[in-house]
């Protein structure tokens, strides 16, 4: 089983609204949960699984700079790059008024990399 504790990803290939979001993902056994935020993202959280396999089941919930309220699900399936970094595909369900479904992409990103520029701006907020 992987274990996403304290990782952290980031989109890829994303519009405007997303690619500057950042989650941090937290796991005991194997109940996930997470937060994130940046881009459109005020503040997201996720609550899920993780399979024997490290793939992901789990529902979400984000507040958007707009005001607006959006929810729904995800099932996620890791790969592992060259570099040994996560990449997760995305497979989402969005509810609502603005229902959606789709495929989008994650990627690990270093501990030590400007995630922390990233959460210094959210406190700034």
């Amino acid at each position: 089983m992987i274990d996403y504790n304290g990782r952290r990803f980031r989109p890829v290939g994303a519009d405007h609204g997303e690619s500057g979001r950042v989650a941090q993902y937290r796991q005991r056994g194997n109940l996930l949960w997470g937060e994130f935020s940046g881009g459109d993202a005020r503040r997201g959280t996720l609550t899920g699984l993780c399979g024997p396999d490290g793939e992901l089941e789990f529902a979400y919930c984000v507040v958007l700079s707009d005001g607006e309220v959006v929810s729904g699900r995800c099932h996620s399936t890791p790969a592992t790059l060259p570099d040994g970094r996560i990449r997760l595909a995305e497979t989402w369900e969005r509810y609502g008024p603005h229902a959606a479904s789709g495929v989008s992409y994650l990627e690990e990103i270093e501990a030590d990399s400007d995630a922390a520029d990233h959460d210094e701006r959210q406190e700034r907020r």
